[in-house]
């Protein structure tokens, strides 16, 4: 496996971020801005790399760079192929930026996640997904409504 920066269409991997993010036109404000990182199973037999995971990161302002969209393909989650680009983030913009952000709906999926990765809650802001999505999103059998954002220094 090797973590590879996006260089081109953002476009072509619109199925993963939807895993993470599931309404198109929220995706579209941030595809194109700061950088992307996909995990890729190198080829095999069929010659063919298989994209099981990414993330995409921006530039929050004063010094914070904060994750936009984090997804991993079904098939393989629980692998530690998230925290494993978590990982590749921290280590590759240390030194540029002093803290790593993350929205999420207050989940109990998602946010424990995050805190097992380092990651302590910041803030919230109320509301968020109730005024932004054109749908009530539900994770874990909870209505996602307030985002939670969390934060972890970068070395």
């Amino acid at each position: 496996m090797e973590i590879r920066k996006v260089a081109g269409d953002r476009r072509r991997y619109l199925s993963l971020l939807l895993l993470a993010d599931e309404q198109a036109d929220m995706v579209e404000r941030y595809l194109d801005r700061g950088d992307m990182w996909v995990l890729v199973e190198t080829a095999g037999a069929d010659n063919a790399d298989e994209v099981l995971a990414e993330c995409l990161v921006t530039d929050g302002g004063a010094g914070v760079l904060e994750i936009k969209n984090l997804a991993v393909v079904p098939e393989h989650q629980g692998r530690g192929l998230g925290r494993e680009l978590i990982e590749h983030v921290a280590r590759t913009y240390a030194g540029r930026y002093h803290a790593l952000l993350v929205g999420t709906g207050d989940s109990p999926l998602t946010v424990p996640f995050y805190e097992r990765c380092g990651f302590t809650r910041s803030h919230v802001v109320p509301d968020f997904f109730t005024r932004h999505y054109d749908h009530p999103i539900f994770e874990g059998g909870v209505q996602l409504r307030d985002m939670v954002y969390l934060k972890r220094p970068l070395a």
